[in-house]
């Protein structure tokens, strides 16, 4: 059966919307249980880490049967780098991404515009978007958010490589899985800095903290927001030179 050719514009509307949905509840989960007078509020780093997983996995739902859902620049690179993806496509799939993830913590902002007034902490209102380290380190932090794109990128190429799937991104590997891949890297890798691991999820979220009206909202720290862009870019093409190594020592797998 021939394949139909999806137009570019709804491979980045649906690279839009994907990241939309998963930003909106991602960012959601923290909102709901460390904003004040939140119903979810002291939920933990377990709710938080299971829920971004099953965010990324609705994302997956949305936009995996038109584009493999990268959902991640970082992804989207990646998978350029190995031959999976037309590097013509990437400037689109990103700027998509980074809309997504702009208007997905936006409208998060107005959900809870009420609770966002009712907190005081500067840094709980901006942790809602983007990420903040535990420990102000920018070597071992821009390390750390290294390392946890290194992990996704990897499972996410040698998973669907040996699944043999025609598909590429997040969606290669199956929706259930990747999110079981993104709570883990939460839970074992997350504590230092809240493990972005995806520049659009961090940039986007940051810019909207910076933009919109929120009362007594501080600063936007964007001193730091190279580490979560940079960090998951190196990250990835680490994954994929390992990847290649991996292809080029068993070319017949």
């Amino acid at each position: 059966m021939e394949e139909v050719e999806i137009p570019i514009f709804l491979q980045c509307f649906f690279e839009f919307l994907g990241t939309y949905i998963m930003i909106l509840l991602g960012c959601g989960v923290v909102a709901c249980t460390t904003l004040k007078e939140s119903k979810g509020n002291g939920g933990g780093w377990i709710v938080i880490t299971l829920a971004w997983g099953l965010a990324v996995m609705c994302g997956v739902f949305i936009a995996g049967p038109y584009t493999g859902a990268h959902l991640n620049p970082a992804v989207t690179l990646s998978l350029a780098m190995a031959d999976k993806f037309d590097w013509g496509m990437v400037i689109p799939y990103i700027v998509s991404q980074f809309i997504g993830a702009f208007l997905g913590a936006a409208t998060v902002f107005i959900f809870y515009k009420d609770h966002f007034d009712a907190t005081e902490d500067k840094d709980t209102k901006l942790g809602v978007f983007a990420t903040i380290p535990a420990i102000r380190n920018l070597k071992r932090n821009f390390l750390s958010e290294t390392i946890g794109t290194f992990v996704l990128i990897l499972v996410i190429l040698f998973l669907a490589e040996r699944g043999n799937t025609s598909e590429v991104g997040l969606g290669s590997i199956g929706a259930l899985p990747v999110a079981l891949l993104v709570v883990v890297i939460g839970m074992a890798l997350g504590g230092t800095t809240g493990y972005a691991i995806n520049p659009a999820r961090d940039l986007g979220p940051r810019l909207a903290h910076h933009l919109l009206p929120i009362k007594g909202k501080g600063s936007s720290q964007w001193k730091y927001a190279w580490v979560p862009i940079a960090g998951p870019i190196l990250g990835a093409v680490f994954a994929v030179l390992v990847f290649k190594l991996y292809l080029l020592l068993y070319p017949a797998h």
